[in-house]
């Protein structure tokens, strides 16, 4: 079970919301914090209408079996504002870490971390609130400039805010779209990079949150 170490508001204005992202941006941790890691937790959240939807699916290494599952739902109470994506989601996500058995050394969002333009995007929001080692593995670009990688896998290139690495911009599957890797919390970029590898099976996302996409799905009506 991972439960939040402080509590706030979810309930904001924007205005409200990016105060407190620039405040808690402040205490993202930017070095390993985290033990050998033996248990991956892959995070994602589907929204259909007012409806939300997160699934956690908890993954053992280096074999990638499926150890947990867990579903959560609630109904969404924050309107879709780019860079406010965690107000929207973070709160049905923890409803379904609360639920978990076991306790995964890192938690791998599909959402940015550090790569966000307030530093706190919802992988290191969420590692904040938990006081848990998070990392982001993102589809697309939030914010920073980037050259390409070479199209083998694990080549990357480093994501940049002006003269601040921000992120790596890495190809997990070869002459595959690459993703955006961001510190979340209590790692530093390079064990992020490691572990987005890690969890690799043959896909261009990584397994723990290809499978967390999947279950989060809402049927259609």
């Amino acid at each position: 079970m991972l439960t939040p170490v402080m509590s706030h508001p979810w309930d904001l204005s924007p205005r409200e919301a990016i105060a407190l992202q620039r405040d808690l941006a402040a205490r993202v941790e930017r070095r390993d914090r985290l033990d050998t890691v033996h248990l991956v937790a892959g995070i994602d959240v589907s929204v259909r209408g007012d409806r939300s939807r997160a699934a956690v699916v908890v993954m053992r290494l280096p074999e990638l079996d499926v150890v947990e599952e867990v579903l959560a739902e609630r109904p969404v109470t924050f309107p879709y504002v780019p860079g406010l994506l965690s107000f929207r989601e973070a709160p049905v996500i923890l409803d379904a870490l609360a639920r978990l058995e076991s306790t995964p050394q890192v938690l791998l969002c599909d959402g940015q971390g550090i790569a966000h333009p307030r530093r706190l995007g919802i992988a290191s929001h969420l590692g904040v609130v938990l006081n848990h080692p998070t990392i982001g593995c993102a589809k697309s670009r939030l914010t920073g400039t980037y050259s390409d990688p070479a199209p083998e896998r694990g080549s990357y290139t480093w994501l940049y805010a002006h003269d601040d690495v921000i992120g790596a911009v890495l190809r997990t599957r070869s002459r595959v779209k690459p993703v955006f890797v961001s510190i979340g919390h209590r790692v530093t970029l390079e064990t992020a990079i490691d572990l987005v590898l890690r969890c690799g099976a043959g896909y261009r996302l990584p397994e723990p949150t290809r499978r967390a996409d999947r279950a989060a799905a809402i049927p259609s009506p």
